[in-house]
């Protein structure tokens, strides 16, 4: 069961599931509305550029508006450049860089 501040939504295709998306309401102390952060937009290789991944994020969007959001964010590493090409056409620009930091003794680096 998710929690009331998370989305989760899949595309399937044949009775498989191939692609989905997860989405997180971050309420902002400082603003009125909360921040929707995508935190999964995974697409198979099979169905790549036939407007699905353009589907959830923008049926996403319209579920954050409708709760009020001020804005979405999606985290994307620096080497995923075609992703960044992909948000870049679906109205995301580069915020501000942010830090990481693990809270995993193994891990010293993302």
């Amino acid at each position: 069961m998710l929690h009331p501040d998370e989305e989760l939504l899949v595309f399937e295709e044949d009775d498989k599931v191939v692609a989905c998306i997860s989405m997180h309401y971050i309420p902002q102390l400082g603003l009125v509305g909360e921040t929707a952060i995508i935190s999964y937009l995974v697409v198979s290789n099979s169905i790549r550029s036939k407007g699905i991944g353009r589907k959830l994020e923008e049926y996403c969007a319209d579920l954050a508006r409708k709760r009020n959001c001020d804005k979405i964010q999606v985290h994307c590493h620096s080497r995923r450049t075609d992703a960044h090409r992909f948000y870049a056409r679906q109205g995301f620009v580069e915020a501000p860089k942010y830090f990481s930091k693990s809270l995993k003794e193994s891990e010293s680096s993302f």
